[in-house]
């Protein structure tokens, strides 16, 4: 997969790798990546992805 793009739906930074650095993604920011997830490491929340765009919502709660 070519570019990607990463949306914040959040209402706090959200903090994610890219090739073994920490990246910020800033609240209500969207951020696009050129050689795609390859070197991507997400942690865990809800998110919702469709085709190129991945929609990063808040952390999952638990129960």
């Amino acid at each position: 997969m070519d570019k990607v793009t990463i949306r914040s739906d959040r209402k706090d930074d959200y903090k994610f790798m890219y090739k073994g650095e920490d990246v910020i993604l800033g609240a209500g920011k969207i951020i696009s990546i050129a050689d795609g997830l390859e070197h991507v490491v997400l942690p865990t929340c809800a998110m919702k992805i469709m085709n190129n765009l991945i929609v990063i919502k808040d952390d999952v709660k638990k129960s």
